[in-house]
């Protein structure tokens, strides 16, 4: 009795150890890849839209082509275990999305815009073996790097043009919703105008949404009907409502000089128009960011197994995170508002001025 006893005690105690053996070794593989670890051939990326869709030609966009090129220059496959993407229909579907990515494996998952930081945060904290970048937020979880951006020093160097190309001395600027980075936009460019001419107006509208084009549109005819001359959107999708508006406004009468000016990415595309067989273009200039830079830069990053959880990166013209398109090539003053863009580029990167990114920083700032 004490031998079989004895033999069943044995079995037991190397079964348990067979076991624990087994769950270590099994959570070791998982962490390594969570981690960065073995991920030649495992690696994978994802992001979540937010309401504006991939298509935004803006910011979604522009982060989506990031995705895309890193995917495809790393032998990767859209779709599960490469690369892809959800988009959201509404801020309802935020949560769903990143934590649908996460449990579908992807290694890393993107959430694009500022209204997905309280999502972000949330599913972090229920997902810590995927790795996640809130861009334009801010997030404090070890498994997420915050990815922001000057957007006020790209935007300023938007209101330097917008300041030299106008000639009814009347400029606007369509805002989506009130929100600190379009806040940001909004006072760069404010201040750009200042910085040329403090005694031009400049009227602010916010449409409140980021994927309503025809509020785009409607809000860039009451402008340019009461003799603006040059508009800035930074309205994401909503945005195309603004070159329709110009674009159309030209077709009527190709005599008109009227400028908009695009957002996040060079949207020069979107304003060509056709006019007696001749080909104009209504965008005069974009306030870019370097969305897909970033995307790539931290994509790479979590790949070699070096992912900035817990950081906040900050991309500005000293970085070149931010920037401006080139200019339009019929705007009669080119060389004059290259010149001027130039010199305040110069300003700023040297950290002679210093671009207000808030309203109220905006209050007591003076040009030098």
């Amino acid at each position: 009795m004490k031998k079989r006893k004895f033999g069943l005690a044995l079995s037991l105690v190397l079964a348990a150890g067979t076991i624990l053996g087994a769950c270590g070794k099994g959570e070791e593989k998982e962490e390594g890849t969570a981690n960065g670890g073995d991920k030649e051939s495992k690696f994978s990326v994802a992001m979540v839209t937010d309401v504006g869709g991939v298509d935004d030609k803006s910011f979604n966009q522009s982060a989506w082509e990031g995705i895309k090129e890193f995917g495809e220059n790393n032998g990767m496959e859209k779709g599960k275990g490469g690369f892809d993407y959800l988009q959201s229909k509404s801020d309802a579907d935020y949560a769903t999305n990143l934590n649908k990515l996460s449990r579908e494996g992807f290694n890393l998952v993107f959430g694009v815009g500022f209204l997905m930081e309280e999502d972000i945060n949330t599913i972090a904290g229920q997902q810590k073996d995927t790795q996640f970048g809130i861009i334009d937020g801010v997030v404090d979880q070890p498994n997420v790097v915050s990815i922001m951006f000057k957007e006020q020093e790209a935007s300023f160097l938007a209101g330097v043009a917008a300041a030299k190309a106008t000639k009814t001395n009347q400029i606007g600027f369509i805002g989506g919703m009130e929100i600190p980075v379009i806040e940001r936009f909004e006072s760069g460019f404010l201040a750009g105008v200042q910085a040329v001419n403090p005694d031009i107006k400049v009227n602010v509208k916010y449409t409140g949404a980021f994927d309503k084009a025809e509020l785009g549109k409607t809000t860039a005819a009451q402008m340019y009907s009461s003799g603006i001359d040059v508009i800035f959107h930074a309205a994401g999708g909503t945005g195309n409502g603004l070159f329709t508006e110009a674009k159309d406004l030209k077709k009527k009468d190709p005599s008109r000089e009227i400028w908009a000016i695009g957002v996040d990415s060079d949207q020069s595309a979107e304003g060509v128009v056709e006019v007696d067989g001749k080909k104009h273009n209504v965008i005069l200039t974009s306030a870019m960011k370097g969305v897909k830079t970033a995307v790539i830069d931290i994509s790479e990053k979590s790949k070699a197994g070096n992912f900035p959880g817990g950081e906040t990166l900050t991309y500005g013209l000293a970085e070149d995170g931010v920037s401006l398109a080139p200019l339009n090539e019929e705007v009669a003053n080119k060389a004059d508002i290259e010149k001027a863009v130039n010199e305040w580029t110069e300003k700023i990167k040297n950290g002679d001025i210093t671009v207000p990114g808030t309203k109220e920083e905006l209050k007591s700032f003076k040009a030098e």
